[in-house]
């Protein structure tokens, strides 16, 4: 029962090969919001590593609701963490690749498409978790491509931030790093909250994978709506 105190330090010991991703969730808000540029310059490496680790990490925690309801729903067509893990790694790793070919200045497409398109790819994946109840090959494919596009709204957000010219390929990674952490701290939380106490039921799909995906479904094509013809 969850009333009791020791049961998450037992539960964390016997999944101990994912105690460093739970640790995920606990990661301090204590730096700034965002960084001074007039003060970037004079910051050690060590100080600017750990500003752009925690601004990617609160790009997904708590300010990006759209990516993370993208992330639940990948979760919950498959509740576990082996396929979504990887599923969260081939994204992150195509967004890793626009988001540096944009900050980069190679590519640079309005803002007025990428959001849309954002929003259309949550809805994807939630009308796909609606319509049918196996993980395919395909899926991964489809979260690489979507990933390309999450970079490039994760570059509107860096660019607005700035990246110190000294440490550019550090801030860079270290971005990536943090908004990775993020998307495995709410992978995690699912897993504690979910995945591990429901994913075995009969009611699994009907209870929760539909209702849940039908509401993220309706949001991603309000926002859809609201991108396209009110920003």
């Amino acid at each position: 029962m969850w009333t009791c105190s020791k049961c998450l330090p037992i539960l964390l010991r016997s999944n101990a090969r994912y105690l460093f991703l739970v640790a995920a969730l606990l990661f301090p808000f204590l730096l700034s919001a965002h960084p001074a540029d007039e003060a970037l310059a004079n910051m050690p490496r060590s100080a600017i590593a750990a500003m752009y680790l925690k601004l990617g990490f609160t790009h997904i925690l708590p300010l990006g609701l759209d990516h993370i309801l993208f992330v639940v729903c990948l979760f919950l067509l498959n509740p576990k963490l082996k396929p979504v893990l990887w599923q969260a790694t081939a994204f992150t790793v195509a967004h890793s690749i626009t988001l540096a070919l944009s900050m980069y200045g190679v590519i640079s497409p309005p803002a007025s498409i990428v959001e849309p398109v954002i929003a259309l790819s949550i809805f994807f994946v939630a009308a796909e978790n609606i319509i049918t109840d196996k993980l395919k090959p395909t899926r991964i494919i489809l979260v690489f491509a979507f990933g390309l596009i999450h970079g490039l709204g994760f570059a509107g957000v860096l660019s607005e931030l700035g990246l110190p010219q000294g440490e550019f390929v550090t801030a860079l990674i270290l971005f990536n790093v943090g908004v990775e952490l993020g998307q495995i701290a709410v992978i995690v939380a699912l897993w504690l909250l979910i995945g591990l106490w429901f994913s075995e039921k009969k009611w699994y799909r009907k209870g929760i994978v539909t209702p849940l995906s039908v509401l993220i479904a309706i949001i991603a094509i309000y926002w859809t709506i609201e991108r396209t013809f009110f920003s």
